[in-house]
């Protein structure tokens, strides 16, 4: 039993499952930052219930995608040790500072907000938030820096047989970096924007009382997901161009393709250097999901007189929309990955030599094993998020604290 395509398998399927959680969660924090922004100026009690409310879905995603990014960070060192090896001393860099980001600044503001509710001033709990959203969006900052690294080597110098970093600038100039940054962002508004205002819409069908609360955040969900649809079909196409000069077998024309396979062959011995063909389905499969997704822009008229809520139909799309961002998501990392084939670090290292040499029986039960956690964990995130979702505002985060209850009262004794 070959080890590499289980190798591969595994960590394509805990990547899948763990970039749903952190697309969903750099998508909440920014509304939540607004929300909660609005209450602060307006002070409007709709927006910090709806804080409350969506601060909760939050915290629940958040908790459940730490523990999958912890599993999915194993794998480098158990089943990509080649790669460890080789590229560690550059590819470790960006890594090192996400994890101090993510697991130390981010997680720390998070706690802080959370706790500090009804204990902190107004303006302190509301940094605290902001600092959260800022340590999000550093954290896929340098994620996207490694992983741009990977698809285009750039900064480093091969010496005593591995990669050393020479120039970290480079890794920020990344020419792969900063529209691939900019694509994620976009999904991760539209997947947050979509699933507000998916969530905000099955209330409504339900036939809620909270009118003001769900009418609120089923518009700001709405124009955040068209905002974020639009920016990352822009950014999608903009890669195009970056990505055919420093990957020419992924999109280079054929001249381009047949230069690039030939230098390989010069350099790493006779072998398919072109991805294979199927990377393509899933890249037509993402393009067609943002355009299906665009037509929502036409419900934003819709506000006026509350018909997007009076005629009912928009409802139900805007519900049927929400497992689409994630669906492109999945599209779109699978095309950008598998369209890199075969290299771990293209023009670099092969992903054949970046496995762990060991045999096909441990690889299959690493892969059993894995996907069976990061499927529990999904599962147990969708089941809260649900019944969050279910039980709606009241039962949510920063509830005032209860009035301490009165002491009892010693009877005063009767003098005869």
């Amino acid at each position: 039993m070959d080890p590499l395509p289980l190798a591969r398998l595994q960590f394509a399927t805990t990547a899948s499952i763990h970039f749903l959680f952190v697309i969903l969660t750099l998508g909440l924090v920014t509304l939540l930052a607004y929300l909660q922004t609005a209450y602060m100026i307006t002070k409007k009690p709709v927006y910090q219930r709806l804080t409350r409310f969506w601060g909760t879905l939050y915290v629940i995603n958040y908790a459940l995608g730490i523990a999958s990014g912890v599993v999915m960070e194993f794998q480098f060192g158990l089943n990509w040790s080649g790669l460890s090896r080789y590229v560690g001393n550059v590819f470790g860099a960006p890594l090192a500072i996400e994890t101090l980001v993510a697991f130390f600044l981010e997680s720390t503001f998070l706690g802080m907000w959370i706790f500090g509710w009804h204990r902190l001033r107004q303006g302190v709990h509301l940094a605290l938030l902001w600092g959260v959203a800022i340590t999000a969006y550093a954290s896929a900052y340098w994620i996207m820096v490694a992983n741009a690294w990977l698809h285009n080597p750039v900064g480093f110098e091969q010496r005593d047989g591995v990669a050393r970093l020479t120039d970290f600038g480079a890794l920020l100039t990344n020419p792969t970096l900063v529209m691939a940054f900019g694509h994620v962002v976009a999904a991760a508004w539209m997947t947050g924007g979509l699933v507000m205002a998916g969530v905000s819409s099955w209330h409504f069908i339900r036939r809620t009382r909270e009118v003001e609360l769900f009418r609120t955040s089923l518009r700001l969900g709405l124009v955040t997901g068209m905002v974020g649809v639009t920016f990352v079909m822009g950014f999608g196409f903009a890669q195009f161009g970056a990505v055919g000069a420093t990957q020419p077998t992924k999109f280079g024309d054929d001249a381009a393709k047949a230069a690039a396979v030939a230098d390989f062959t010069a350099r790493f011995g006779p072998g398919d250097y072109l991805p294979p063909q199927w990377s393509q389905v899933p890249l037509g499969f993402m393009i067609l999901i943002a355009f299906t997704l665009a037509w929502g822009v036409f419900l934003i008229p819709l506000f006026v007189r509350d018909w997007i809520i009076r005629l009912r139909l928009p409802l139900y799309l805007m519900l049927l929309a929400v497992p689409f961002p994630f669906l492109a998501a999945i599209f779109g990392w699978l095309a950008r990955e598998v369209g890199r084939q075969p290299w771990a670090a293209y023009g670099l290292l092969r992903t054949a030599d970046a496995v762990t040499p060991v045999g096909g029986g441990t690889m299959l039960a690493s892969f059993l094993g894995f996907a069976a956690l990061l499927g529990a964990l999904a599962i147990a995130d969708w089941v809260l998020l649900a019944r969050a979702a279910h039980r709606g505002p009241d039962v949510a985060l920063g509830r005032p604290p209860a009035p301490p209850a009165a002491e009892p009262r010693t009877p005063e004794p009767v003098l005869a």
